[in-house]
């Protein structure tokens, strides 16, 4: 059986047994299409180290559609799909290169932009919360710092998931994996004022107010008001540039910097971790120079 095939079969298998989302395995689908396309559709047992050397020769030649080199870390994630894909091969007997004789390439520090207390508080002061929208963004944005969500957990919150009075709230992250996340009073302060403007009963808690009645679909109209990530997007980018902050900002910068407050607050590592919902240590592990600078200076401070 050729690889192509094998593949499909591969796919099939993560969809049952790992309960990954079908973004994942598109993604999976999508990287080991290019290794299949590159290396012909060739037998299992002829995948060998130099295949995979000018495979990855090839990914790193390779260019986007805006004609980028592909970064290192999306050449990581078809050489992860492809170690995974192996590894299935050999757990059904099928002969073929060992995965573990592949590494992945080593990505460059990465730098992290997070706001200061400061220019946070300043991006909160200056919404305007007498409006609906300003209501309504104050609340997002107070709801993304007291939480850490990623945009796209944001996106997917309705009304009905929300416990305003224990503060907290369960949601479904990346690999469909739940985990708690909880709110700060002021938090719960600016939802609730928000969810008060509201004359809607509609389910997704923080919508589009410029959504015409007329675009909404006949059997979920509530799903046309749900501000999607790029409207999030947007909203946090030109709220932060009201607010005079010359950084980019973006949700991610927010999640940034929740994540940035725990740690300087004395948070270990593990905690952030489970709050984040990171399936892994080491991709918390990014902030450890925030702590690395705590510790400089507690010493500086009290080592004479």
């Amino acid at each position: 059986m050729k690889t192509g095939e094998l593949i499909i079969k591969f796919l099939e298998h993560i969809e049952i047994t790992r309960n990954l989302s079908l973004k994942t395995i598109e993604n999976y689908h999508h990287y080991l299409k290019r290794f299949v396309d590159f290396s012909k559709d060739t037998d299992p047992e002829l995948i060998d180290l130099d295949l995979i050397h000018n495979y990855r020769l090839h990914l790193n030649r390779l260019l986007d559609q805006e004609g980028n080199n592909l970064a290192i870390k999306t050449q990581n994630y078809h050489i992860i799909a492809l170690r995974a894909f192996l590894k299935y091969l050999i757990k059904n007997d099928i002969d073929t290169l060992a995965p573990e004789k592949i590494d992945l390439s080593k990505i460059p520090e990465r730098h992290i932009d997070y706001l200061s207390r400061e220019e946070l508080e300043n991006l909160f002061s200056n919404i305007d919360i007498s409006t609906k929208k300003g209501s309504r963004d104050r609340a997002l944005i107070e709801v993304l710092y007291s939480t850490g969500l990623r945009v796209s957990e944001l996106v997917s919150l309705n009304r009905s998931q929300i416990n305003l009075k224990t503060k907290e709230f369960t949601v479904r992250g990346k690999g469909r994996k739940n985990r708690l996340v909880f709110l700060s009073s002021r938090s719960i302060s600016y939802l609730q004022d928000y969810l008060d403007t509201r004359e809607d009963n509609y389910e997704p808690l923080f919508i589009n107010y410029s959504r015409k009645k007329r675009h909404f679909p006949p059997n979920k109209p509530e799903e046309a008001l749900r501000l999607t990530a790029y409207s999030i997007q947007e909203m946090i980018r030109l709220r932060a540039k009201e607010a005079g902050i010359m950084k980019k900002v973006t949700p991610h910068t927010i999640r940034h910097s929740y994540a940035t407050e725990l740690l300087l607050n004395g948070a270990d590592i593990r905690s952030v971790q489970e709050l984040l919902g990171h399936a892994s240590i080491s991709t918390t592990q990014i902030y450890t120079h925030i702590t690395d600078k705590k510790l400089r200076e507690v010493h500086k401070q009290y080592h004479k």
